[in-house]
């Protein structure tokens, strides 16, 4: 879960976000990392609320991590910033630091937050009702999707001005011309380097003991980043500049609520409701103990309400909204440890990795083709969990496969065609509310996984069940069975897939 925690920060503050200065984007690295275990004991040690029957947390190894379903809509609402006057744009049309963009996002964060609390106050079948595998899967499968541009942007060199076709002299070579050992994006040597990682991942998959398997990201990218460094494609300027130990708000950002971001961050919300519901579930089942009853709805509420209230606390302690990761699910079915003690120890790691700011200065310091090599691969799990829940979960049927149709053709196309929202609305006077209304409908519809979420929502409750037929069987003379009434195919498939794990 490592290369989950530090990815999101790497990419909100570098070229592809808010480009921000060296420095910050060592420190929300170690932020990350901090407020990962910090939260992260928030979950495992579950508190009481006192009066109610209600609790704060899963009591469980339920490791929090930066959730990947912010970063498309971050980076659609940074780019409407740069483009509406919000951050600063040098001359030429590079984009310049801009930390208030970076606070906006904190603050709309926090506040949307508040829905994710309420939320944890809805029955668990309800939810389930209302936002079902069907809805679910295809969503997060979207969210894999999008943010598979960014990494194979990296892959091949990065993901700024030096992959636009239109870049200045500055950025002939990447990430700019007085990096150590830059090249023109998408060279060959930035392939290879971005292979190293993606092969190791492979290698150990097919040749690695289990413990190997699951940690199967972390060594690729240690791969990587020996082979950079041997090559010299690594610069330990930053390293050597940056300090010894860091903590939360040793850097702040200016909070504010930034409009046009709160209907794509409610859905942000809502689908981090949704996958803990799916990852408590998963770590109830490998810890062998109950998922269903009311023990298992208590530690469901918990956890939601938990994420809801970690959302605020992540905001107030300068890190974008925190979910709970279900990579930690993996680790506990190989060792068959779910004692808290081990969760309480990764915390302590993730808190102490965190302190130690040499590490994030490492972390940053990362060629992008080798973060590319990794976050391409980790972003592709993301679109595969997404598939994998709706195998799971959703009978194809033609009612199904035709909400999956609708929802997919919308979500696709606003992914593939990011822009295509652009000029519906034409107002330009000088009326900031109207105005802003209109840019969150914007980057609502231009967000992939948004529309798709809104589209089989409303075509699941809107369209009614189908009646599902049954193949009749007779036995033949030669005891054979023979279908009496379908299609003529056999119907020996398992219900069991309905089960989510």
């Amino acid at each position: 879960m490592l290369a989950g925690v530090i990815t999101p920060p790497i990419i909100l503050s570098g070229a592809a976000g808010v480009n921000l200065e060296t420095p910050l984007q060592q420190y929300l690295v170690s932020t990350a990392l901090i407020i990962s275990g910090l939260l992260s004991m928030i979950q495992i040690t579950r508190f009481h609320i006192l009066g109610t029957p209600y609790y704060i947390g899963t009591g469980l190894i339920s490791v929090v991590g930066v959730s990947f379903t912010v970063i498309p809509v971050a980076q659609g609402a940074f780019t409407q910033m740069y483009a509406n006057g919000f951050c600063p744009v040098a001359d030429d049309g590079t984009r310049l630091p801009c930390p208030d963009a970076y606070g906006a996002l904190l603050g709309t964060a926090a506040v949307s937050a508040l829905v994710e609390i309420l939320i944890a106050f809805i029955p668990p079948r309800i939810m389930l009702k209302i936002f079902p595998p069907l809805v679910t899967g295809p969503t997060v499968m979207l969210i894999g999707i999008s943010l598979i541009e960014s990494g194979f942007k990296n892959w091949l060199g990065g993901s700024g001005p030096c992959s636009d076709a239109t870049h200045t002299a500055f950025f002939d070579k990447c990430p700019d011309i007085t990096a150590p050992h830059a090249l023109p994006w998408g060279s060959a040597e930035y392939l290879g380097l971005g292979f190293s990682v993606f092969i190791t991942i492979i290698l150990c998959e097919r040749f690695g003991s289990p413990i190997m398997k699951s940690t199967s990201v972390i060594i690729g990218l240690l791969t990587g980043i020996i082979i950079a460094a041997a090559t010299g494609y690594f610069s330990r300027s930053g390293i050597d500049e940056a300090p010894v130990a860091s903590f939360i708000w040793v850097h702040t950002f200016k909070l504010t609520v930034y409009g046009p971001l709160v209907l794509p961050m409610i859905t942000v919300f809502i689908l981090c409701a949704c996958e803990a519901i799916g990852d408590i579930t998963a770590s109830c089942d490998v810890s062998r103990i109950e998922v269903d009853g009311p023990i298992y709805e208590t530690r469901i509420q918990g956890g939601v309400l938990a994420d809801g209230i970690n959302g605020i606390l992540a905001a107030l302690g300068t890190m974008t909204p925190m979910t709970t990761f279900a990579q930690n699910n993996g680790v506990i079915a190989l060792t068959r440890c779910a004692n808290r003690t081990a969760g309480y120890c990764c915390c302590l790691f993730l808190i102490l990795a965190g302190i130690f700011a040499k590490f994030a200065a490492a972390l940053v310091a990362i060629p992008s083709a080798v973060l590319g090599g990794m976050t391409t691969f980790l972003f592709c799990s993301v679109a595969v969990s997404g598939i994998a829940i709706i195998c799971r979960g959703t009978p194809f049927t033609r009612r199904n496969r035709f909400i999956l149709t609708a929802g997919l053709a919308l979500g696709y196309g606003a992914t593939l065609v990011p822009n295509y929202f652009d000029k519906v609305f034409t107002y330009e006077g000088d009326n900031r509310s109207l105005r802003g209304f209109l840019d969150a409908i914007d980057i609502f519809l231009e967000t992939g996984f948004a529309v798709t979420a809104l589209v089989t929502i409303i075509l699941n409750l809107a369209l009614p069940e189908e009646v599902e037929e049954t193949d009749e069987q007779v036995v033949a003379p030669d005891s054979s069975p023979v279908a009496h009434k379908g299609d003529g195919r056999s119907n020996d498939h398992s219900m069991d897939g309905d089960k989510v794990a």
